[in-house]
Protein backbone atom coordinates (compact mmCIF):
# COMPACT_ATOMS: atom_id res chain seq x y z
CA UNK A 1 0.00 0.00 0.00
CA UNK A 2 1.39 3.22 -1.11
CA UNK A 3 1.06 6.19 1.24
CA UNK A 4 2.13 10.22 0.31
CA UNK A 5 2.62 12.22 3.06
CA UNK A 6 2.28 15.95 2.40
CA UNK A 7 2.61 18.96 3.41
CA UNK A 8 2.41 22.85 1.71
CA UNK A 9 3.44 26.40 2.73
CA UNK A 10 1.24 29.37 1.20
CA UNK A 11 0.95 32.98 1.12
CA UNK A 12 -2.08 33.26 3.22
CA UNK A 13 -5.32 31.38 3.86
CA UNK A 14 -7.93 31.40 0.63
CA UNK A 15 -6.80 30.73 -2.67
CA UNK A 16 -10.00 32.05 -3.76
CA UNK A 17 -8.84 35.40 -2.70
CA UNK A 18 -5.35 35.49 -4.59
CA UNK A 19 -3.67 33.54 -2.11
CA UNK A 20 -0.89 30.38 -3.83
CA UNK A 21 0.94 27.44 -3.03
CA UNK A 22 5.22 28.85 -2.08
CA UNK A 23 6.27 25.29 -1.55
CA UNK A 24 5.09 21.70 -1.39
CA UNK A 25 6.65 18.79 0.30
CA UNK A 26 6.26 14.43 0.29
CA UNK A 27 7.46 12.11 1.84
CA UNK A 28 6.27 8.59 0.65
CA UNK A 29 5.71 5.38 2.62
CA UNK A 30 4.94 1.99 1.41
CA UNK A 31 3.10 -0.60 3.78
CA UNK A 32 3.48 2.35 6.42
CA UNK A 33 7.35 2.82 6.25
CA UNK A 34 9.31 5.54 4.42
CA UNK A 35 11.07 4.76 1.66
CA UNK A 36 13.37 7.82 1.11
CA UNK A 37 11.60 8.41 -2.34
CA UNK A 38 10.40 12.46 -1.49
CA UNK A 39 9.37 15.47 -3.60
CA UNK A 40 10.09 18.72 -2.46
CA UNK A 41 10.00 21.88 -4.80
CA UNK A 42 9.41 25.91 -3.94
CA UNK A 43 7.11 27.72 -6.11
CA UNK A 44 6.67 30.99 -6.98
CA UNK A 45 3.49 32.43 -6.18
CA UNK A 46 3.56 35.22 -8.91
CA UNK A 47 2.80 37.92 -6.06
CA UNK A 48 3.92 39.26 -2.92
CA UNK A 49 4.00 37.70 0.30
CA UNK A 50 2.42 39.13 3.41
CA UNK A 51 4.58 39.84 6.88
CA UNK A 52 2.43 37.20 8.26
CA UNK A 53 2.77 34.27 5.81
CA UNK A 54 6.50 35.04 5.80
CA UNK A 55 7.01 35.31 9.55
CA UNK A 56 4.98 31.47 9.84
CA UNK A 57 7.73 29.95 6.58
CA UNK A 58 10.33 32.23 6.42
CA UNK A 59 10.31 31.82 2.37
CA UNK A 60 10.01 34.93 -0.10
CA UNK A 61 11.59 37.73 1.40
CA UNK A 62 12.72 39.09 -2.12
CA UNK A 63 8.18 39.50 -2.22
CA UNK A 64 7.59 41.31 0.84
CA UNK A 65 6.76 45.11 0.53
CA UNK A 66 9.41 46.08 1.00
CA UNK A 67 12.02 43.12 -0.29
CA UNK A 68 14.85 42.38 1.46
CA UNK A 69 17.82 39.72 1.10
CA UNK A 70 17.27 36.11 2.15
CA UNK A 71 18.25 35.77 6.19
CA UNK A 72 19.45 32.59 7.54
CA UNK A 73 16.79 29.22 6.93
CA UNK A 74 15.52 32.26 4.20
CA UNK A 75 14.02 30.92 0.85
CA UNK A 76 13.74 33.37 -1.78
CA UNK A 77 11.04 32.60 -5.01
CA UNK A 78 11.91 34.89 -7.76
CA UNK A 79 13.89 32.57 -9.25
CA UNK A 80 11.73 29.25 -8.59
CA UNK A 81 9.21 27.53 -10.97
CA UNK A 82 5.59 28.95 -11.21
CA UNK A 83 3.22 26.29 -10.39
CA UNK A 84 2.02 25.61 -14.06
CA UNK A 85 5.85 23.99 -14.12
CA UNK A 86 5.46 21.59 -11.32
CA UNK A 87 1.95 21.15 -11.12
CA UNK A 88 2.26 17.90 -13.66
CA UNK A 89 5.58 16.47 -11.95
CA UNK A 90 3.59 16.80 -8.33
CA UNK A 91 0.89 14.68 -10.05
CA UNK A 92 2.72 12.34 -11.41
CA UNK A 93 4.67 11.81 -8.05
CA UNK A 94 1.65 11.50 -5.66
CA UNK A 95 -0.54 9.10 -8.94
CA UNK A 96 -3.31 7.54 -7.05
CA UNK A 97 -1.94 7.33 -3.41
CA UNK A 98 -3.41 7.72 -0.65
CA UNK A 99 -2.64 11.74 0.99
CA UNK A 100 -1.64 12.06 4.58
CA UNK A 101 -1.99 15.44 5.55
CA UNK A 102 -2.68 17.67 8.53
CA UNK A 103 -5.50 19.67 8.60
CA UNK A 104 -6.47 18.41 5.15
CA UNK A 105 -8.97 20.46 3.94
CA UNK A 106 -6.53 23.34 4.07
CA UNK A 107 -3.93 21.68 1.79
CA UNK A 108 -6.34 19.75 -0.54
CA UNK A 109 -8.18 23.22 -1.24
CA UNK A 110 -4.91 24.70 -2.11
CA UNK A 111 -3.93 22.11 -4.23
CA UNK A 112 -7.12 21.30 -5.77
CA UNK A 113 -7.31 25.23 -7.06
CA UNK A 114 -3.80 25.26 -8.19
CA UNK A 115 -4.46 22.13 -10.74
CA UNK A 116 -7.61 23.08 -11.67
CA UNK A 117 -6.16 26.38 -12.85
CA UNK A 118 -3.55 24.16 -14.74
CA UNK A 119 -6.24 22.16 -16.45
CA UNK A 120 -5.01 18.82 -14.45
CA UNK A 121 -8.13 16.68 -12.77
CA UNK A 122 -8.49 17.64 -9.00
CA UNK A 123 -8.03 15.28 -6.31
CA UNK A 124 -10.92 13.62 -5.02
CA UNK A 125 -11.00 14.21 -1.27
CA UNK A 126 -11.87 11.25 -0.25
CA UNK A 127 -8.07 9.88 -0.64
CA UNK A 128 -7.33 12.58 2.15
CA UNK A 129 -6.68 10.81 5.37
CA UNK A 130 -6.73 13.73 7.91
CA UNK A 131 -4.24 13.44 10.80
CA UNK A 132 -5.21 16.13 12.35
CA UNK A 133 -8.83 14.67 12.36
CA UNK A 134 -7.14 11.20 13.68
CA UNK A 135 -5.86 13.09 16.80
CA UNK A 136 -8.57 14.66 17.80
CA UNK A 137 -10.99 11.51 17.83
CA UNK A 138 -8.09 9.34 19.45
CA UNK A 139 -7.04 12.33 22.31
CA UNK A 140 -10.51 14.58 22.43
CA UNK A 141 -9.55 17.57 24.38
CA UNK A 142 -5.94 17.76 23.96
CA UNK A 143 -3.91 20.08 21.52
CA UNK A 144 -3.72 18.21 18.44
CA UNK A 145 -1.03 20.41 16.45
CA UNK A 146 2.20 18.76 14.90
CA UNK A 147 4.33 20.22 17.55
CA UNK A 148 1.69 18.51 20.53
CA UNK A 149 1.68 15.60 19.02
CA UNK A 150 5.80 15.35 18.88
CA UNK A 151 5.25 16.27 22.54
CA UNK A 152 2.93 13.26 23.69
CA UNK A 153 4.86 10.92 20.77
CA UNK A 154 8.46 11.78 21.99
CA UNK A 155 9.18 13.01 18.55
CA UNK A 156 12.14 15.39 17.81
CA UNK A 157 11.27 18.21 15.78
CA UNK A 158 13.97 20.78 17.70
CA UNK A 159 15.06 21.70 13.70
CA UNK A 160 11.59 23.12 12.82
CA UNK A 161 12.19 26.47 14.03
CA UNK A 162 10.40 27.93 10.94
CA UNK A 163 7.40 25.70 8.80
CA UNK A 164 8.92 23.72 6.14
CA UNK A 165 7.14 21.84 3.74
CA UNK A 166 9.10 18.84 3.47
CA UNK A 167 10.39 18.93 7.24
CA UNK A 168 6.95 19.24 7.92
CA UNK A 169 6.11 16.13 6.19
CA UNK A 170 8.73 13.97 7.46
CA UNK A 171 7.99 14.96 11.28
CA UNK A 172 4.15 14.33 9.86
CA UNK A 173 5.28 10.98 8.35
CA UNK A 174 6.42 9.98 12.38
CA UNK A 175 3.64 11.29 13.88
CA UNK A 176 0.96 9.30 11.21
CA UNK A 177 2.81 5.69 12.46
CA UNK A 178 2.43 6.44 15.87
CA UNK A 179 -1.52 7.46 15.16
CA UNK A 180 -2.18 3.99 13.37
CA UNK A 181 -0.28 2.26 16.31
CA UNK A 182 3.58 2.22 15.51
CA UNK A 183 5.52 1.31 12.75
CA UNK A 184 4.64 -1.78 12.26
CA UNK A 185 0.74 -1.63 13.10
CA UNK A 186 -0.23 -4.97 11.76
CA UNK A 187 2.81 -6.66 13.52
CA UNK A 188 3.73 -8.03 10.00
CA UNK A 189 0.91 -10.66 9.93
CA UNK A 190 -1.06 -9.18 6.91
CA UNK A 191 -1.40 -10.84 3.61
CA UNK A 192 -0.38 -8.03 1.50
CA UNK A 193 2.78 -7.86 -0.53
CA UNK A 194 5.30 -5.49 -0.47
CA UNK A 195 7.97 -4.16 -3.04
CA UNK A 196 11.81 -4.16 -2.51
CA UNK A 197 13.71 -1.59 -3.55
CA UNK A 198 14.40 -3.30 -7.05
CA UNK A 199 10.72 -3.06 -7.82
CA UNK A 200 10.76 -7.09 -6.90
CA UNK A 201 7.55 -8.28 -5.06
CA UNK A 202 7.89 -10.07 -2.04
CA UNK A 203 5.58 -12.03 -0.43
CA UNK A 204 4.93 -10.76 3.70
CA UNK A 205 2.76 -13.06 5.06
CA UNK A 206 4.36 -14.79 7.84
CA UNK A 207 3.70 -18.38 8.87
CA UNK A 208 4.18 -20.62 11.81
CA UNK A 209 6.63 -23.74 11.37
CA UNK A 210 7.44 -26.93 13.30
CA UNK A 211 10.13 -26.77 16.52
CA UNK A 212 12.30 -29.14 15.29
CA UNK A 213 12.91 -30.68 18.91
CA UNK A 214 9.83 -30.12 21.26
CA UNK A 215 10.90 -28.29 24.07
CA UNK A 216 12.40 -29.32 27.42
CA UNK A 217 9.63 -29.74 30.68
CA UNK A 218 10.15 -26.60 32.86
CA UNK A 219 8.82 -29.17 35.64
CA UNK A 220 11.74 -31.28 37.64
CA UNK A 221 10.85 -34.88 38.33
CA UNK A 222 10.12 -34.33 41.94
CA UNK A 223 7.40 -31.91 41.01
CA UNK A 224 6.11 -34.45 38.34
CA UNK A 225 5.87 -37.43 40.97
CA UNK A 226 4.36 -34.67 43.87
CA UNK A 227 1.54 -33.49 40.87
CA UNK A 228 1.16 -37.48 40.15
CA UNK A 229 0.78 -38.38 43.85
CA UNK A 230 -1.64 -35.75 44.21
CA UNK A 231 -3.65 -37.14 41.57
CA UNK A 232 -4.27 -40.41 42.76
CA UNK A 233 -5.19 -39.16 46.03
CA UNK A 234 -8.35 -37.51 44.15
CA UNK A 235 -9.03 -40.84 42.74
CA UNK A 236 -10.99 -41.86 39.28
CA UNK A 237 -13.17 -38.67 39.49
CA UNK A 238 -10.57 -36.35 39.41
CA UNK A 239 -10.98 -33.69 36.46
CA UNK A 240 -7.22 -34.03 35.28
CA UNK A 241 -7.86 -38.18 35.21
CA UNK A 242 -10.69 -37.54 32.65
CA UNK A 243 -9.02 -35.04 30.44
CA UNK A 244 -6.58 -37.02 29.85
CA UNK A 245 -7.85 -40.18 29.10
Amino acid sequence: MREIVLDTETTGFDPFKGDRIVEIGCVELLNHMPTGNTFHVYINPERGMPDEAFGVHGIGPDLLNPPRPAGPGEVTLLDKPVFAKVGRDFRDFIADAKLVIHNASFDMKFLNAELKWMGLPEIPWERAIDTLGMARSKFPGSPATLDALCRRFAIDNSNRVLHGALLDSEILAEVYLELIGGRQPDFGLGNATQSSASGASAESEWRPFARPAPLPPRITKEEAAAHQALLDKMGDGALWKKLGS
